[in-house]
């Protein structure tokens, strides 16, 4: 190969490489483009969305405890499977409800072994309680943007009031998903001897708090 020929192949594999370089560079402003788009504008004033029904969507969801390991720790486990309902209107907060339905079989702290003995008849008794339910009866608006949930819980088989904190994130028309969204942040606490989850009394603590991430998809006429 001569010269001539070393240049113009040079000048071919130059050329190529700049039309790669600019097909992605077209490529990542679409890409940005597309996700500026399809970004939802989120709103965090709760008197902007619309009342009605709304639903969890469980891929963007979470329910953590966290219960304090002899001072060394905060022990955290997490419940893989839960539903939950919301309706309302926001210009009437107090009457708005919320249901929540958890799954006790689907605990998971990583360590399969020991989840089986939580979820058995000395902790959880899922076998025979295989659902924890909470129900709302009051809403308190906190802020424009909080509330206090008083509710009942029944878990073991055992029904005790609790309040929960909610904190709205936002809501927004969710193109992904071709439906109103709204997020929350909540967080609690619970004693575990009032639902007769006892054991080690005195060695562990006993209070457990709960935090729960949620997005909920308005629910679409039947």
């Amino acid at each position: 190969m001569d010269r001539t020929d070393k240049r113009r192949l040079s000048s071919r594999r130059a050329g190529w490489i700049a039309s790669v370089a600019l097909a992605l560079g077209l490529l990542a402003g679409c890409s940005s483009l597309a996700g500026a788009l399809l970004k939802p504008k989120v709103d965090t004033a709760a008197v902007t969305l619309d009342g009605g029904d709304f639903v969890l969507d469980p891929h963007h969801a979470a329910l953590l405890f966290k219960i304090d390991h002899l001072g060394f720790s905060n022990y955290a486990g997490r419940f893989d499977r839960f539903d939950a309902t919301l309706s309302g209107d926001p210009a009437n907060p107090a009457g708005a409800q919320v249901e929540a339905t958890i799954d006790m079989t689907s605990l998971d702290i990583a360590n399969p072994e020991f989840a089986a003995e939580l979820m058995g008849p000395a902790w959880f008794d899922a076998g025979t309680h295989p659902q924890a339910i909470f129900r709302s009866r009051t809403i308190r608006l906190a802020s424009p943007t909080e509330a206090e949930i008083d509710g009942d819980l029944t878990l073991k088989g055992i029904t005790r009031p609790i309040t929960l904190i909610a904190r709205l994130n936002g809501s927004a028309y969710d193109p992904l998903r071709g439906s109103d969204v709204v997020g929350f942040s909540v967080t609690g606490s619970l004693s575990r001897s009032d639902f007769g989850v006892d054991k080690f009394s005195g060695l562990l603590t006993d209070t457990v708090n709960v935090e729960v991430e949620a997005e909920f998809i308005r629910r679409k006429p039947d």
